[in-house]
Parts: C-alpha cells; structure tokens; sequence
C-alpha cells in the first residue's frame, strides 16, 4: 500500500514538471521574446528576395547592349548583302553594255557584206554608189534613234569646246577669219553632250 502511495506521488511530480515545460505556461513576456526573435530574420528573407529579384542597373545595360549589338549585326548582314547584289548586277550591266546598240546596227552589218558581194559580179559602178549610199542612211537613222547627233562645224566660229584645230590656213574672206573653214573629221553629240570633237581647219 505504501508502495502504491510512492509511486503515485512520483507520477504526479512528473506531470507537473511536464506542464511548466508546455508553451501554454510560459510567460507572456518569454512569447513576445521568442516572436520578436523570429520577425527580423523573416524580415531579412525577404529583402533578399526583393534584391535578388529586382535587375541591376548592369543587367539593364548588357541587356541594351546586346539587343544594339544584335542589330547592328542585322544591318551589317543586309548592306552586304545590299552590296554584292549591287556589284554583281553592275558587273552584268557592263557585260551586256551596248547590247540594244549591237543588235540594232547587225542588218546593216548584213547590207555591207550584201554589197560586197554585188561589188565582185558589178560592171556598173552606179547601183554599187547607190547601194552604199542607202547602206550609210540607214547606219544614220540608226543612230540617231539612239541619240547621235552630227555636229555642223563649217562657217560656225572656232570653239575650243566644240572643236580641235588641225591647223590655220589664210581666210578667203574677213568674215571667216576665226572661223572654222574646213572640217578633217566630224564631232557628235550624244544626247547634247559632246562625245566627239570635230577636227577643223580654222582661218586666220
């Protein structure tokens, strides 16, 4: 019976020592310490998850660097592109320059060998006279489709633009002195500009 009594007596002092350890008796002044403890570190979390989360002024401007970068690449890659399409058709325009001109004076290529050809059987020098004189107005017409234009050199003042003394010669008359008297090769304009200067013979 005693023993009974000790034992029940030691269980008791047990369970009162378990219940001062328990949260619910602890003091309030213990609780506000244990909390005020725990917020600053909570605090602290957060902000470095705002820090890490927020890009630096760096990262902005790599990011604006390799987007200019990346352009700038784009452009490079599309003017040279730009460039060599540019320099291979200059390169075919120069390859076929003068095609449309060929091709227009091929039929008067084709009158001179037909005229050659009547020359050798020809007795008559007439119709050979004839033929080449139709021959030359239609290498004329031509070319002035095209453009040329025949300078008239004869009787018009001496212009150093325009013509190219061969030499001076005595005038026949005063009002041909400084003027061009005789012509040793014609100039031609093409579309207004000189392309050839005509070879004169001026009075002086």
């Amino acid at each position: 019976m005693a023993l009974s009594a000790m034992k029940f007596n030691d269980m008791l002092k047990k369970k009162k020592k378990e219940n001062t350890d328990t949260p619910e008796n602890m003091n309030t002044t213990d609780q506000e310490n244990i909390h005020a403890e725990g917020e600053p570190q909570a605090q602290t979390e957060t902000a470095e998850q705002e820090v890490v989360e927020t890009p630096s002024a760096e990262d902005k401007l790599k990011e604006e660097l390799s987007q200019a970068n990346d352009k700038y690449l784009r452009l490079y890659a599309e003017f040279d592109n730009f460039r060599r399409r540019t320099q291979k058709e200059r390169a075919e325009a120069r390859e076929t320059e003068g095609k449309e001109l060929l091709v227009a004076l091929l039929p008067v290529l084709d009158d001179f060998e037909r005229a050659q050809r009547s020359m050798e059987k020809a007795v008559d020098v007439a119709p050979v006279k004839e033929g080449v004189t139709l021959i030359q107005n239609k290498l004329k017409n031509i070319l002035s489709q095209k453009g040329l234009k025949e300078m008239e050199s004869v009787g018009a003042p001496f212009d150093a633009d325009l013509h190219e003394a061969i030499t001076n010669i005595p005038a026949p008359t005063d009002d041909l002195k400084g003027k061009v008297i005789d012509e040793m090769e014609k100039g031609y304009y093409l579309k207004d500009r000189v392309i050839r200067f005509a070879k004169v013979v001026v009075g002086a």
